[in-house]
């Protein structure tokens, strides 16, 4: 039993006493603590695949923010790997794939795997996370989306446009098609496996879904969301498409629980689109955290008014940066807490 269950209760459209917090890169760079436990690490690769040290930074927020929810440290580019595109961390620049995939010929090296073996360190994290929470607050665990994936697979790196993968979409729809199934397949694998280990709820992570125009993103990527959302029932799922304010109706419509929207997206309208029956989730701008401590209080009642006490799970529209004050981040949740909806 979960002594902190907000969250889940308000995935869920049940009535919750406050909105329930959490931040996306909670478990990272702006805590000290998780900055020791990375050098102990030796490098970022090693933290995320041993599962005693990200299960630790797993856990520090709880402990030291007050977060009503954990998310498991990992990265999204563990699917990647597991299907035989090995990705490197090059430090202060992200992610690298020194191999690409961009053609039929390519794909012979990518297969759907077997998560539990390839993966074999994620569920082992979230058992001793589960251990050490104790029911205190519910885990979240996530997976990034089959095109942000796809993006990083064809693209090899992070990019501003990411033109080899959109450029693929139409130039060879059969190799994508074909690429983004197996990215699917495993994605949803991973999120199975995850489920099975003790999270619960999830989040898929969009993050270049904003790349893509409408028409594009409608064809190529939401049903392999849909997939997703109709096999991971057994706990709620959130969907968070980074800079896709267009897709918003269209995320909607897919089984999820909770609509996660950008800094970038009016809650009010964001409601009118999606409707009653599903809960949303953000979205300060991670950037009103370097403000003074009154400065944040405002912006932050300002947005909790704006989305409403009930089906809202407060959170900032993107992850936290790395240089945000610790004492903004709290000043943030504390407002959160402590927000009065009938003043």
């Amino acid at each position: 039993m979960l002594t902190n269950d907000l969250i889940l209760r308000a995935a869920r459209g049940e009535r919750v006493e406050r909105t329930p917090v959490w931040l996306m890169r909670q478990a990272g760079r702006i805590l000290k603590e998780y900055r020791a436990v990375r050098e102990q690490a030796g490098s970022f690769i090693n933290l995320v695949t041993t599962p005693e040290l990200a299960a630790e930074v797993t856990i520090q927020p709880v402990d030291i923010l007050g977060v009503d929810a954990a998310i498991l440290f990992s990265d999204i580019l563990v699917v990647p790997e597991a299907m035989g595109l090995p990705y490197v961390m090059d430090e202060g620049k992200g992610p690298r794939f020194p191999e690409v995939v961009r053609s039929m010929d390519d794909l012979k090296r990518i297969h759907v795997p077997d998560v539990a073996d390839a993966l074999h360190y994620v569920p082992a994290a979230i058992k001793l996370v589960k251990q050490d929470l104790n029911g205190r607050v519910p885990l979240i665990g996530f997976a990034g989306a089959p095109w942000t994936l796809f993006c990083y697979m064809t693209e090899g790196k992070g990019s501003k446009t990411f033109s080899v993968a959109r450029r693929s979409l139409y130039a060879d729809p059969a190799f994508a098609t074909a690429l983004m199934d197996r990215i699917t397949d495993t994605t949803i694998a991973y999120l199975k496996l995850q489920v099975a280990a003790g999270v619960d709820m999830v989040q898929v992570f969009d993050s270049w879904a904003g790349v893509l125009d409408a028409h594009t993103y409608r064809t190529f990527v939401v049903p392999g969301l849909k997939r997703i959302c109709e096999a991971i029932t057994e706990v709620p799922v959130t969907l968070f498409a980074k800079d896709a304010w267009f897709a918003t109706a269209d995320i909607a419509a897919l089984p999820c629980a909770t609509v996660g929207l950008d800094w970038a997206q009016d809650p009010r309208w964001a409601r009118q689109v999606v409707g009653p029956d599903r809960t949303l989730q953000g979205n300060l701008d991670p950037c009103v955290l370097y403000a003074d401590g009154a400065t944040i209080a405002r912006e932050t009642a300002r947005m909790l008014d704006a989305f409403g006490p009930q089906r809202h799970i407060a959170n900032l529209g993107h992850g936290v940066y790395p240089d945000i004050p610790v004492d903004g981040v709290r000043r943030f949740i504390d407002t959160v807490k402590e927000h009065n909806h009938r003043k």
